[in-house]
């Protein structure tokens, strides 16, 4: 599934996803159902977060999550990994090989089987992109079966895509989850929602048809809480933004109306919306 360079990738299977972005994975009736209603395939899963706070210790892990439930049977679950960036301001050997380790003690730890994809999720900029790209080869490298490297048709890597990021070379990856989501600046909160608004994706939408890299599309459907001068403020999306966005999006590259994914699976983010905002959502 390498396509980076072709001037026309292969097109993403068709299907419909969630991520799940909590420290527990822990399963209520509401979301199970969900699951269901929308005919989820996969979830991407949040297993930890890679950060730095000390430049002698280097990267460490953070925030693992704990495995108290599992999936229902037929949905693939997808190990997800966030990198914070200033990660990528320098190499880090061993990095790669030590996170891949880690996804797979904790998949047998758990007694999770049938993992063939894992996604790294990295907010990377022009100064740590090479850095990022060769991390990417490094893990994918480790990734592979021990017995079978050239076998690469059930090992997929996949990394996220942010708006900026098109502007970029594409990354060493099978495919991008383009993010349709925190696009604006958050010190603009009183001019535009920056969580989405269709104002900051607009700039960026004469990229995605020339982009070499296979695209899923990733829409929010959370709300975000902040402390603004001792006020509590409420970002949430109006479902027609997410509606206009998907629209956009999809009139520029036919492609991104087939792989969708929400963000993220909760409760209280499925009952934000009516069913039939999530139907037109995962439209194809």
């Amino acid at each position: 599934m390498m396509l980076v360079g072709c001037t026309q990738p292969k097109e993403l299977p068709e299907e419909n996803a969630v991520y799940y972005w909590r420290t527990d994975l822990r399963l209520d009736s509401t979301e199970r159902a969900f699951l269901a209603t929308y005919h989820i395939k996969k979830v991407y899963c949040r297993y930890f977060d890679v950060v730095i706070n000390d430049t002698a210790t280097g990267p460490m892990p953070n925030a693992t999550i704990h495995f108290n439930d599992t999936l229902p049977d037929g949905i693939e679950l997808i190990p997800t990994v966030y990198i914070t960036e200033n990660c990528m301001h320098q190499p880090h050997k061993g990095l790669a090989q030590k996170l891949v380790q880690r996804i797979k003690q904790m998949n047998e730890t758990n007694d999770i089987k049938n993992v063939h994809e894992i996604q790294i999720d990295c907010d990377y900029t022009e100064r740590s992109r090479q850095t990022y790209y060769k991390f990417l080869k490094e893990v994918r490298a480790a990734w592979l079966e021990p017995n079978n490297p050239d076998n690469t048709s059930t090992h997929i890597l996949s990394t996220t895509i942010r708006l900026h990021q098109l502007a970029m070379e594409a990354p060493p990856a099978d495919y991008g989850v383009l993010m349709l989501y925190n696009t604006g600046d958050p010190r603009k909160w009183t001019e535009r929602n920056p969580i989405l608004d269709i104002r900051d994706v607009s700039p960026y939408l004469k990229r995605l048809d020339d982009y070499p890299l296979p695209l899923a599309a990733a829409y929010p459907v959370y709300s975000w809480l902040r402390v603004i001068q001792g006020v509590n403020v409420v970002h949430t999306v109006e479902a027609a933004e997410i509606l206009q966005v998907k629209e956009a999006v999809e009139k520029k590259r036919q492609g991104l109306k087939r792989s969708i994914i929400t963000y993220h699976l909760d409760k209280e983010n499925i009952n934000r919306y009516k069913p039939k905002t999530y139907e037109a959502i995962y439209h194809h």
